[in-house]
């Protein structure tokens, strides 16, 4: 089977890095993430491109924004060097999706559907390991003893980007970026929607069966 370009959108809190991990694994691809790419690549010369800086790393190090120009430079290198991949995380606005077309052709669109309200429920309840990070939940993954990791016995907190205004925020930023974004998708013929308010493991099912479809 042809190595399988697939992207996956959705909202913050829509599961898109749980799902991309299983297409990662099922389909034997690449997950490139944003913020791996940037990680994988942070040494990566950009003194060409007229930045205040010459490598990503230094972006990071002094906690600047890395420009969209050098985000996309860095995608786009993640990509090519991948043997299929499953992009998550990117693009987050109709200028990056225009870089995209551009850099590679995509074989399946996947696009997560999940109400507001069941996305804020969702946000607000997480609880994250203060010392691994594991993820945990109040009401869909709660760890065998309450406000304590199953994994390492750490401190479970709410994030301070958790709480509800904060969260309504990110999806206000979402509504107005990256939901245009799929707009723009819908027509094309690998796009598939897909009810994410179902079970992980029956958004899982129709994930597959999409990606099997379209290879």
């Amino acid at each position: 089977m042809t190595a399988v370009h697939v992207l996956i959108l959705g909202p913050p809190g829509a599961g898109k890095g749980t799902q991309s991990s299983r297409i990662a694994e099922r389909f034997d691809v690449e997950h490139v993430t944003t913020g791996d790419a940037l990680r994988g690549n942070k040494d990566m010369d950009i003194s060409d491109m007229d930045t205040e800086y010459d490598t990503p790393r230094e972006y990071m190090e002094a906690g600047d924004l890395v420009p969209d120009a050098v985000v996309n430079a860095i995608v786009e290198e993640a990509l090519q060097s991948a043997d299929g991949y499953v992009l998550d995380g990117y693009p987050r606005n109709m200028e990056q999706a225009d870089e995209l077309t551009d850099m590679t052709d995509l074989d399946v669109i996947l696009s997560l559907s999940v109400s507001r309200d069941e996305l804020v429920d969702r946000l607000t309840g997480r609880r994250v390991c203060d010392d691994c990070g594991t993820n945990f939940h109040v009401e869909f993954d709660q760890p065998e003893d309450d406000g304590i990791c199953d994994d390492c016995g750490g401190e479970l907190i709410q994030r301070e980007d958790d709480n509800e205004a904060s969260v309504n925020n990110r999806l206000d930023v979402f509504d107005d970026n990256t939901a245009p974004v799929i707009d723009q998708y819908r027509d094309d013929e690998g796009f598939v929607e897909v009810d994410g308010e179902q079970t992980p493991d029956e958004v899982w099912a129709d994930i597959e069966a999409a990606v099997e479809n379209r290879t």
